[in-house]
């Protein structure tokens, strides 16, 4: 609930801005050159951006068994002491390919395991763990987001745009009974998603700026259904010429029912959390 009070506050303050300074876009012919920020994001070409990510997980998945059927779903965090809160690196990247066309790249990986002796039957892949066993989980996820956009509204110290692209989500998850003859169940999909985007950036001084950006689609093809939902928002600063830092918050909702001879079942992981790093730019 939080992750999408967070999704709506992003879109919500996306288009308000986005509304606000194409308004303003005429008038603003007027005012003096020198009044008007120039930061280097708005002209350098390339754009690496090296991190942390510190988001709280919520994960909820179910694989069926070879028998068919739907499997119930368990939430890995509290049946298998998942941790809820992992540091983990990101990183990104950024081509402007032409004036008003872009090309953004960005990357996390979070690995998760937990041990726990269980307090209710669990059944995963059609195999029922026991009260009383203890089993070793895995949860691992990774995302790669690619997105290309066109900016409809660009001037030296603002930009709105909108972007077609993919989330390809990697998930590997597994459960181990340890106590009692070493039973492991495991299974991985890949799914690659298609989104629609909504990304703005507007200097606020030479040095700072504020970037944001929403990704969101609804689908249902192939092996997959349900929805993706995410959003950033970053706070820039950048004191040097080519070196920058930024801070913000992200939030990325996957929440799928998969069809697919690896997996059977369904896959919900939320993550929320703040992000600092690291840009060069030329």
């Amino acid at each position: 609930m939080h992750t999408t009070r967070s999704w709506l506050a992003a879109v919500t303050l996306t288009l308000g801005m986005a509304a606000a300074f194409t308004a303003a876009a005429a008038p603003a012919e007027t005012a003096a050159t020198e009044t008007i920020p120039s930061h280097p994001m708005f002209s350098d070409q390339f754009l690496f951006e090296f991190g942390g990510y510190y988001p709280r997980t919520s994960t909820q998945a179910s694989l069926s068994g070879s028998g068919g059927g739907v499997g119930a779903v368990v939430d890995f965090e509290n049946a298998f002491g998942l941790e809820e809160r992992k540091l983990v690196g990101i990183g990104g990247f950024t081509w402007r390919m032409a004036e008003r066309w872009r090309l953004d790249v960005e990357y996390f990986l979070l690995n998760r395991s937990g041990t726990k002796t269980l307090e209710n039957e669990i059944t995963w892949n059609g195999v029922s763990f026991p009260v009383g066993a203890t089993v070793n989980a895995r949860y691992n996820f990774n995302d790669t987001r690619v997105s290309v956009g066109y900016s409809f509204f660009k001037r030296r110290d603002k930009e709105l745009g909108v972007g077609l692209g993919l989330h390809v989500a990697g998930i590997k998850a597994s459960v181990e009974d340890t106590s009692g003859g070493g039973l492991a169940e495991g299974s991985s999909v890949k799914a690659p998603l298609p989104v629609v985007n909504l990304y703005g950036l507007f200097a606020l001084t030479n040095e700072w700026a504020l970037r944001l950006r929403t990704d969101w689609l609804s689908l249902a093809y192939g092996d997959y259904s349900g929805d993706i939902r995410s959003a950033a928002i970053d706070v820039l600063y950048q004191p040097f010429r080519n070196v920058g830092f930024g801070m913000g918050m992200r939030t990325l909702v996957v929440d799928l029912t998969i069809d697919d001879p690896n997996w059977t079942g369904r896959a919900r992981t939320t993550y929320a959390g703040p992000a600092a790093f690291m840009t060069v730019s030329f």
